[in-house]
């Protein structure tokens, strides 16, 4: 299958090993690209479920969601955050320090702020409603073999399955990334804790006009935000610790620790800030905050098998962006797959290849720009050396200011585009032309 071929959609047999958000996202981008596909989903818990509370979708990534199809559904979800990406204010007061608007919102194509179970249930029933792809669970993979022209993947159970192509976004411990690449992760510097509360039990005492808030101090920063239609709001605390103090603290979403803790961290804060805490349940999530390598490659097996999501580019939470370049990924995927199908005369390497040179680049810049941000968020690092907190402030504010254009600014498809044309598969009139492989100068 890897040498020249003209198989259609409908003999080709995609494997996604991962049920979460990137990889529903991938099988609707792939059905939506190449009509008649076969595609399974290998999810490894009992059922299809995100672990976690909210999380932030850009536009660029929303844009995404409504071209597949869903995007009204995701609107539905959201929380309103009155056309403000996010205000930083001053740990001790709230004063104002910077307010990012949503300036690339246009329309019903917007930022999301969502609770993730309940989004990845909008990919779910999408998936189920439209009949693209089956559904698979209690499925954990735990090791592949290339059959030549085919992926065996081996499950937990004991059960095997074969495909075309294997699509690995099992996450950030990902069995599949494990096959190629060791996963070193390593501490931080930071911690995080977590929790939701009731967006009602906040209104009386909110002072602001937009629910996105974050307060900022050095070593700490407190951020909040809506999900699920404002019903509920999403917190996560950051707090810089030594490696000596976390224990046995886990790299973990199932992690927890007594409010009082986090009481504890932010007493002093600004009144709003003591507030949210003492609303919040009894034992907020608490987990440390790992840190990746750039991995330089994300295809394997000549092409059968790719990496997608956090099991290709896990990044820090600090622009909350990881979700939507995963839903990126998925995107781009399903477009170098059509391009395929449309090519037989070349080899399903040279389109993997396609995917991962769009793809790397800006994710790898993201997860950079994630690390920068954390220390950004919290003044660490040679800018900030030897500043008092207010001699700081100015400068966080012209880091923060245009920091995510980049992100939601981003033309994928153009990217993508000028991907095929650089590497000689198409002139510049979109036609078709003959190539033996991928220039990568």
């Amino acid at each position: 299958m890897n040498g020249h071929s003209s198989m259609h959609p409908q003999d080709f047999k995609v494997a996604i090993v991962g049920g979460g958000i990137g990889g529903l996202t991938c099988a609707l981008s792939l059905a939506q690209h190449c009509p008649g596909i076969q595609i399974d989903v290998y999810e490894q818990a009992p059922q299809y479920k995100e672990i976690g509370a909210g999380v932030g979708i850009g536009v660029n990534a929303a844009k995404i969601l409504h071209r597949l199809g869903v995007g009204k559904e995701a609107n539905a979800i959201s929380g309103e955050r009155n056309n403000i990406h996010r205000t930083s204010r001053r740990w001790d007061n709230g004063e104002e320090i910077v307010t990012i608007d949503a300036g690339f919102d246009k329309g019903e194509i917007r930022q999301l702020s969502v609770h993730r179970a309940e989004l990845l249930d909008v990919l779910y029933q999408a998936i189920k409603r439209r009949e693209i792809a089956t559904l698979h669970t209690n499925k954990r993979c735990i090791d592949i073999k290339d059959l030549g022209d085919k992926v065996e993947i081996s499950f937990q159970d004991g059960t095997t399955s074969t495909a075309n192509l294997l699509v690995g976004c099992d996450g950030i411990h990902s069995q599949i990334r494990a096959r190629f690449v060791p996963d070193h992760p390593r501490y931080s510097g930071r911690i995080a804790y977590r929790g939701l509360l009731k967006l009602k039990d906040a209104e009386a005492f909110w002072p602001f006009n937009s629910y996105a808030v974050s307060w900022l101090a050095k070593d700490k920063h407190f951020l909040v935000f809506p999900i699920s239609q404002n019903k509920t709001l999403n917190v996560v605390a950051f707090v810089t610790k030594s490696l000596e103090e976390l224990g046995d603290l886990k790299e973990s979403w199932t992690s927890s620790a007594p409010r009082a803790d986090l009481e504890k961290e932010y007493e002093g804060w600004d009144p709003t800030v003591e507030k949210i805490i003492k609303c919040m349940k009894p034992n907020p999530g608490k987990w440390r905050l790992n840190d990746r390598e750039l991995i330089p490659q994300w295809t394997f097996m000549e092409g059968k098998t790719v990496l997608l999501g956090d099991a290709a580019h896990a990044m820090l939470p600090h622009q909350g962006s990881g979700a939507g370049h995963a839903i990126e990924d998925g995107y781009i995927l399903g477009r170098a797959l059509q391009d395929y199908f449309r090519d037989p005369s070349r080899p399903l390497s040279i389109w993997t290849l396609v995917y991962q040179n769009v793809r790397l680049p800006r994710a790898q810049k993201a997860q950079i720009t994630s690390r920068q941000a954390g220390d950004v968020y919290e003044m660490q690092g040679k800018d900030f050396e030897g500043l008092s907190y207010d001699d700081c402030l100015p400068i966080v504010a012209d880091k923060l200011k245009d920091r995510m254009r980049w992100v939601w600014g981003g033309d994928i498809d153009a990217e993508y585009e000028a991907m095929v044309l650089h590497s000689r598969l198409v002139n510049s009139d979109g036609v078709s032309v003959k190539s033996n492989g991928i220039k990568t100068d």
